[in-house]
Parts: C-alpha cells; structure tokens; sequence
C-alpha cells in the first residue's frame, strides 16, 4: 500500500472512451459498467441510474461515480446500513464490480479488475468515508 497521497482527476468527455478502452478494452461496455451498475442497484434502493463520471487515480486506478444524487442509503448483504456520499457510492459499486470480476473467465479482464481493485482499495483508504467503505464492502 503507498504511503504517498492518492490524487484522482475527472475524465472529461472526450477522454471517457479512450481510457476506459486502454484499461479493458470492450470489455468495459460489455462487463465492467453493468456489473458496476448491477452492484449499485443491488446496494441502494435510492439509486436508479443516471449519468455516472470517471475518475483517474495517480496510482493508476479508475474508478466512476453517479451524479443523480448526493448521497445513497446503502443495506448490504454483510449486515452494513447506512448513507454514503455519491462519491464514496461509487467507490463501493466498484469495488464490489472489480472483486466479482477478478473471478471472470477471460484472464486479461480478471488480471485487470484485480489491479483496478486494489489501486482502488488504496485511494478508498484515504476519503473521508474511508470507515463505511470498509463496513460496506467488508
């Protein structure tokens, strides 16, 4: 784990595809949204789609976050309940995407998903909501 601060940058519009293409390929419209989606449905009953933005982290991480709503009440399967930041909701949807997709079959997705977890995981470590992340994805 780094011991240097993680810094994010917003994706702009026109970088969205290229980055998200550089990372998995077409395997991000096909597997890594839906299943970030599915895990946000599955984890709030507040969240019902919408316009989601893509982060960079300087440690090499991507992660996306919704911009419907400024917080989401979350209830997980592990017994966690509680609000989380739109940000912090999406870090959590992520997570719980890259952790289901380091099982897939196509060993290249599987590779990436476990490094955007972990490179994810370290920047989670240092938000604010650092404490109901881990709760929530515990």
């Amino acid at each position: 784990m780094s011991t240097n601060p993680i810094y994010r940058e917003q994706l702009q519009e026109a970088q969205r595809g290229p980055h998200t293409a550089k990372l998995f390929g077409i395997r991000f419209p096909l597997m890594v949204e839906p299943y970030t989606f599915d895990s946000a449905g599955a984890l709030s009953e507040d969240y019902d789609g919408g316009y989601w933005e893509f982060y960079i982290l300087s440690n090499g991480g991507f992660y996306m976050a919704p911009t419907s709503r400024e917080s989401f009440h979350v209830v997980c399967a592990n017994g966690f309940e509680g609000d989380l930041s739109a940000d912090a909701f999406g870090i959590t949807a992520c997570l719980y995407a890259y952790s289901l997709l380091s099982f897939a079959a196509d060993d290249d997705l599987a590779a990436e998903c476990t490094r955007q977890y972990h490179w994810l995981r370290e920047y989670a470590a240092q938000h604010p909501e650092a404490a109901s992340i881990w709760k929530a994805t515990d």
